[in-house]
């Protein structure tokens, strides 16, 4: 079968973990990459011998992991569309980030869009900054013997995070802005914090992951919430920091 980690199905959507390093569609951004979560599904509906159509209603960033809810029809990827435009689904993530954080905080901070040169080619260059909210939750704290930066040693902490709005790249924006970066973040976080998490924890991407969305089925007529649980990786980084 193919390479795919399915967290629930019906005849109307999918909803599946996604692996971190893996693109959703085909991107300009890598052109010579065929190996995509939409080409993955292709092949999977195909082994189940069906005909649907991959419809993605939302996005996950190529290095975040976690789960993605992905219709199966044109109508139900209208209405879940619609619903994500609107903020009635909620999706909640999981962060390790540099530093301890408050228990609980928010970031309300405005974010212009971030355009590629190739990809948002011709995309409007001039957008007003937009609206953009989140809120963090502190689920635990560590502080470790290894030296950072000029730290003696390195603290760090694990956050729920909930985005109120859906800006590009939100999360990582938001802590960065708070001078709290995820950890092995390559565009937003601390160099010193990523070679750290790298070398010496074995955290080798992206310390984000997409752990839980709440929708409203729209075939079902039912309130839905999903979860993912910690994949492998995440189970290793927990561990090396004591919280599981």
């Amino acid at each position: 079968m193919s390479d795919v980690s399915v967290i629930y199905e019906d005849e109307y959507l999918i909803a599946v973990d996604k692996p971190a390093g893996l693109l959703v569609h085909p991107s300009w951004l890598d052109r010579h990459e065929s190996d995509t979560l939409s080409h993955r599904l292709k092949s999977y509906f195909q082994q189940q011998g069906a005909s649907h159509k991959v419809h993605t209603v939302h996005r996950l960033d190529r290095p975040t992991s976690g789960i993605m809810l992905v219709a199966k029809s044109e109508a139900v990827a209208r209405d879940l569309a619609e619903q994500f435009r609107n903020g009635s689904i909620k999706k909640r993530y999981w962060a390790i980030c540099r530093g301890f954080c408050e228990p609980e905080f928010s970031v309300d901070y405005a974010l212009v869009e971030q355009l590629d040169k190739i990809a948002d080619k011709y995309a409007q260059q001039d957008k007003p900054a937009q609206p953009a909210v989140t809120y963090f939750k502190r689920l635990a704290i560590a502080e470790l013997a290894h030296p950072v930066s000029r730290y003696s040693k390195s603290r760090f902490s694990w956050l729920e995070c909930q985005p109120e709005t859906g800006r590009k790249h939100q999360i990582r924006r938001h802590l960065k802005h708070v001078r709290h970066p995820i950890l092995v973040d390559s565009r937003y976080g601390c160099r010193h914090h990523n070679k750290l998490a790298q070398q010496q924890l074995g955290i080798a991407s992206l310390a984000l992951r997409a752990v839980s969305i709440d929708f409203f089925h729209p075939v079902l007529n039912k309130n839905m919430m999903l979860e993912v649980p910690a994949n492998p990786l995440w189970l290793s980084a927990l561990r090396e920091f004591g919280w599981f």
